[in-house]
Order: C-alpha cells, then structure tokens, then sequence
C-alpha cells in the first residue's frame, strides 16, 4: 500500500554518476531520474572521450585526488560486526567516532607534490583505489570495469538533467544530453529528456539568490523554481498524474551570463546558433594582455609565431574555474584574470572593444597550430570577457596533451619545432558580451592546480618528479589558421 512499485533517482555529482548506471539495468521499477552535475561516465560522448572526468583531454583533473583524499575508505580501519544492534552502537559512539573524517590538508601545499602519483602518500591519504586510478591511461580498459555509465550502455528512461555553467564537467555533460536525445534506441525516449543549465558552482543550483555571486561575478537573480519542477516531474512519471509537464516545460532552459536571464530553447545549443570563425594573430608578441595578439575574423597571411616559455616548476597559476572539491587548493567560479596575464607565458588574443553584444550559446570550438622544442607539453585556453575597465572574468577551460592529440589510442610524441595542429575539447557557455566588452582566449601550457603539470620530458607523466623546460610556439598564418569558432545567437 505504501508504493505502486514505481522508482525514481535523484542526486548530485556522485549519487548523480550512480544514476546512469543504474538506469542502463532497465529495470522495470526505475520510471525516472533527476541527475545533476553528472559527468559523463566512460567511452565517447559525442566527440568527447570520457573517463569518468579523471582526464580532460589527456591531463589529469586534479580536483579528484583531493576528492578521494577526503572520501575513500581505508580497509584497515575498525569494523563493527554485522550484528551489532543500535543499543550496541549507542553505546560505543561514546568512544569512537562511527563516521570519521580524514584530518584537514593544505592542498595549497600539496597539490605541488611530485611525483603525482605519491600526492596521496605524502599526505598520509590511503592508497587501493588511487594507485590504481593515477597509473590508468586514458584508454586504459580497466576504466571499463567499474560502476560508471559506459558508452556500451543504453538508457531509457525519462532524464530530467541538471547543469551548471562553472562545473568541472559542463562540456560532457551537455553532450551526454545530446547523446540521449539522438541516439537512444527507443525513439519515444528521446522526447522524454529535459535540461537546465544554471550559471551556479557545483551542485548549488538551489542556493543561488537575489544576487547570486559565482567567484567574484555576480550573476545577477539565478533563481528558478527548482522544486516545482522537480515535483512535477516526479507526479507525471511515478504517480502517472496529466499535469501537462511535458507541453509547459521548454526543452532547455539556460541561464545567460551578463543579460543575467534564463532563456529557453528547443535542442542545445539553441537552433538558432551561428558558428562564426575568430582567427588568431600578432606581430609575434602576444605575451601578456599588453601585448599585440588579436582575434579577428580576417585570416592572416604571414605567420609571426607567438612564443613563450613553460617551466614545469613555475606553473601558470589558476585564478577560479570550473573546478569542485579541491579544498583550499583552489575556489571555482569567475575572478578577475589581469594579474595572471601579466605572465610573459601567458599569451592573450583579444578582440577590439565590441561595437553592439554578442550572444555566445553553445559549444566553442578551438583549433591551434603549435610547435616545440620538447617532446610532449600541454596546451591550455581559457575563453574571457574582458569589461571597459580592464576586468577579465573567466568563462570556462580547457586542456590539451600534445601527445595526445591524434586519439587517445596511442602516443604521438612531437619532433623538434615541427608545426602540429591541436584540437582542443571545446568549451562551452552562454555570455552576453555586452557593447564595449572585448572577447578574449588566453593560451599557455599550464592552468594549476586545475590540472595536473606536464613535465615535459615525453615519459611516464606520473611517476616523474623532474622536468624539462619547453619553449612552445603557437602559430597563425594562412597556413596554420589557429582559430576559434563561436556559437552566436
């Protein structure tokens, strides 16, 4: 009497993954799921390759080994017999803690720990899981072998999926929706999928405000009826309610940054969305944001490669981001980015003061052609708005391992000054620039803690503790058309 045999999930991040795995069983009783801030799981997502968030596009996220830190289990710590009652454990919570946390770490500190792989060790943090997860390359099988959603796996039930602009996995996400709206095999299923996009940090969609502030950005009034819409849900698909949720309920609903307004769409990104081409170029001095780099839509002609140092132990630090869980090591959300470009290994493209807003709503592609004198680097983007007063707000990230730039399958390593184009995982938004705002991608080979540091030697990233000074150039010419590509509405 007490249930009509119907289930539904509901959870964010972690009890988020769990769902997609479970909802793969096809059980009959699983009716419904509400994920939010999921990831992605295993496999390719679209032109996204997973690894339940470990990577991004070949470099480690460092935010999960400060997140296993804090929740892994230890197998040698005291276990209470299964027959213990609750007169037992009331009376032994008197002496020992029965949910114990892991003591408070600096990860400030010790996230900067080499090799990578002892990061855990040197903390006094456990091992079992993590050892085995940092030696995993990203097409390691074993990713194959755990709980996760798989690629493999089919999904069909109703989703009603939950997003935010300054996650750790926004790009993926956004793809898996569109994963289940296109190529799920029961054709009806794919109507019965839903999302929003907040402009929230991780998991915080409900405690955005009047004046809800991401970082440093406020974002303006990010409320939404959450609760409504949720309850919704749940009547139409477990108690089997006519409550027109389906009809009402737009399809996407997305919170735009700088308008600060939720706005609606058919399909992500909205279908009105043109992808217009922003090239790259310089006199070869785009070094810092007082130097000459420019985006424009005009493709130049001669190539003066912009070139920078990346020294391993001097890292371009990371100032916000779509990053959770890092504890002191690193706070997400948007600040202002000036000070870090002032670094001579930071270059900055920007465009001139915009004439009339542009809309930016969906994916943002990003193609480059580079160059060094070592044999693997990584090459990071970040996409910005730059205010009149020279305040430059970050948008969102992204990564690229040289070596791993023609699949994950293998490793490509790079010859000596020979010219390669990377693809990097693209980003995504949607940012009103406002007239007078200036555009604006910042390029470099680090963004720590963010991410793990390439050493630079072309080894076992992992187990290393020494590197190699590289001297990495970005190209743009005719030839070598370095660009990115905007969704504009």
């Amino acid at each position: 009497s007490w249930s009509n045999g119907k289930i539904g999930t509901y959870g964010c991040s972690s009890t988020a993954e769990w769902q997609m795995a479970v909802a793969a069983l096809d059980h009959p009783a699983h009716a419904a799921m509400v994920p939010q801030a999921f990831g992605a799981g295993i496999g390719t997502i679209g032109d996204i390759v997973e690894q339940g968030n470990w990577y991004r596009g070949g470099a480690e996220q460092l935010l999960f080994f400060s997140w296993l830190y804090s929740v892994e289990h230890d197998t040698f710590k005291p276990r209470i017999p299964k027959e213990a009652t609750q007169e037992d454990l009331i009376r032994i919570s008197r002496f020992y803690d029965l949910a114990p946390e892991n003591p408070p770490v600096d990860f400030s500190t010790a996230f900067k720990h080499l090799p990578i792989q002892d990061m855990l060790k040197n903390i006094n943090g456990k091992k079992e899981i993590f050892d085995k997860m940092v030696r995993r390359t990203p097409n390691h099988p074993d990713w194959y072998t755990g709980g996760l959603y798989h690629d493999t796996m089919e999904i069909n039930i109703p989703s009603f999926w939950f997003v935010s602009w300054y996650d750790v996995s926004v790009t993926p996400n956004l793809k898996l929706f569109n994963h289940m709206r296109t190529q799920s095999k029961d054709i009806a299923n794919r109507d019965n999928q839903f999302l929003v996009i907040a402009p929230t940090l991780h998991c915080r969609y409900t405690r955005a405000s009047e004046n809800t502030m991401v970082g440093d950005l406020n974002v303006g009034d990010a409320r939404l009826n959450y609760d409504e819409q949720i309850y919704a849900w749940w009547d139409l698909w477990l108690k089997g309610k006519e409550n027109s949720f389906k009809e009402k309920t737009p399809r996407v609903q997305y919170y735009t940054i700088g308008s600060n307004t939720w706005q609606s769409a058919n399909q992500w990104p909205p279908e009105d969305v043109k992808m217009v081409t922003y090239y790259l170029n310089s006199k070869g001095s785009a070094n810092t944001r007082n130097g000459d780099g420019l985006l424009t839509k005009r493709r130049p002609s001669k190539n003066n490669p912009d070139t920078f140092t990346y020294d391993p132990m001097d890292p371009v630090p990371s100032v916000g981001g779509n990053v959770c869980c890092m504890g002191n090591g690193l706070d997400g959300g948007a600040f202002d980015q000036q000070e870090v470009e002032l670094r001579n290994d930071v270059l900055v493209y920007s465009t001139p003061p915009l004439t009339e807003a542009i809309e930016v709503s969906g994916f943002i592609e990003a193609s480059i052609y580079v160059s060094s004198d070592a044999k693997d680097t990584d090459f990071t983007m970040k996409l910005i708005d730059v205010y009149p007063d020279g305040t430059a707000f970050n948008l969102d990230e992204t990564i690229q391992r040289v070596r791993y730039r023609e699949g994950y399958d293998k490793e490509v390593f790079m010859k000596k000054d020979q010219v390669y184009k990377v693809n990097l995982t693209p980003m995504s938004t949607s940012n009103l620039f406002k007239k007078g705002h200036r555009i604006r991608i910042e390029i470099s080979s680090s963004n720590f803690p963010r991410f793990a540091r390439n050493l630079n030697t072309g080894g076992i990233n992992y187990a290393e503790s020494k590197s190699v000074i590289a001297n990495n150039k970005v190209h743009h010419s005719r030839k070598y058309p370095s660009k990115i590509r905007l969704p504009i509405r």
